[in-house]
């Protein structure tokens, strides 16, 4: 049966409509979803006994069991969440002083290979439904009785090889009567599918778009991302400059420094020239060494050098915030 999750609100009126019932009934379901967040349509109680027998009937209600749950220090928490046929996804909660942060998953498995990345090793089975996607969300905020503020794209998939499921995902999450997480509260991370990158300028969605660029020339993005071989730098900042031209959005770069590779100064002068003259933000990344990896985290003192560069050449840099690392939990790709 189909799970009620993986539609968004106006593909459930439809459905209704199909049942012979009430499209305003739609409000009413999501409601019962994603503001009370119930696991079965009886607790739909001002629904009639009817409507929800035909709703038990064709659909069901995605309701993930937990497998593991590791809590750091800090106070990040690691899932490992059972999708309920057989396979498993990991979704980290990160939590700030502005609010917390969910970092989902959007396949089980990933194809891209990134050399960098833990979900590299893990063999690409099949996308995440829509549904499956909001539902750690929605887990998450039972387990542990908070609201989740902000949405990254990040965990193990690549989005927008996933696209339909993500995009639509994202309408759910975004939807004032869904889970009413604002869109600039809701980040992208790609790994640079040119295409999909077009077509998401013109969803008309004010998500951020995270770009995976961690290198300033094609030969050794190339060896850091495979991706790089059918969408090499120069089309993918075509593609970005097209998709900030079209969206009026600042993009987020993620630039994960590895010792003695992408970390020095000649990479950082590099990328001031790429990113010249575009609406953007640098967002470095400690790498973390990864099992079998072949690159190892930059020095304190080169990543400080390299940020302090950029923002002195008119490119905003940051560095992320590692959390969760005592429970690899910390980022090892975007």
């Amino acid at each position: 049966m189909k799970n009620i999750k993986d539609y968004n609100i106006e593909m459930l009126k439809k459905e209704l409509e199909n049942l012979g019932e009430k499209p305003f009934r739609a409000e009413q379901i999501f409601k019962w979803l994603y503001e009370e967040k119930i696991k079965s349509f009886d607790e739909m109680t001002n629904i009639s006994l009817a409507l929800r027998e035909k709703l038990k009937e064709n659909y069901t209600i995605c309701n993930f069991n937990i497998i593991k749950k590791q809590e750091s220090k800090d106070g990040t928490i690691k899932y490992l969440f059972d999708v309920l046929d057989g396979n498993a996804i990991e979704t980290v909660l990160m939590r700030y002083h502005h609010g917390n942060s969910i970092c989902v998953s959007s396949q089980i498995g990933c194809k891209m290979g990134c050399k960098f990345c833990a979900s590299t090793g893990i063999k690409f089975i099949r996308n995440l439904s829509s549904g499956e996607i909001v539902e750690q969300i929605i887990k998450v905020e039972q387990d542990t009785g908070e609201r989740i503020s902000n949405v990254v794209f990040m965990g193990i998939g690549e989005p927008l090889d996933n696209y339909e499921n993500t995009v639509n995902a994202i309408r759910i999450i975004n939807n004032p009567k869904g889970l009413n997480i604002g869109a600039r509260h809701i980040s992208i991370s790609t790994s640079g599918l040119v295409p999909k990158i077009h077509k998401l300028a013109g969803e008309n969605i004010q998500c951020t778009l995270s770009i995976s660029l961690h290198a300033t020339n094609n030969k050794k993005r190339s060896s850091m991302m495979p991706v790089n071989e059918t969408y090499p730098i120069e089309e993918l900042l075509q593609a970005c400059k097209d998709y900030i031209e079209k969206t009026n959005r600042r993009i987020s770069f993620e630039y994960a420094l590895a010792k003695d590779n992408n970390d020095n100064l000649e990479d950082a002068k590099e990328l001031v020239k790429l990113l010249h003259g575009m609406i953007c933000h640098v967002n470095l990344i400690p790498i973390n060494k990864i099992e079998n990896g072949q690159f190892d985290k930059s020095s304190n003192e080169n990543i400080m050098k390299f940020r302090d560069y950029l923002n002195d050449h008119g490119i905003v840099a940051t560095i992320r915030r590692e959390l969760g690392s005592d429970i690899d939990a910390a980022c090892r790709s975007t």
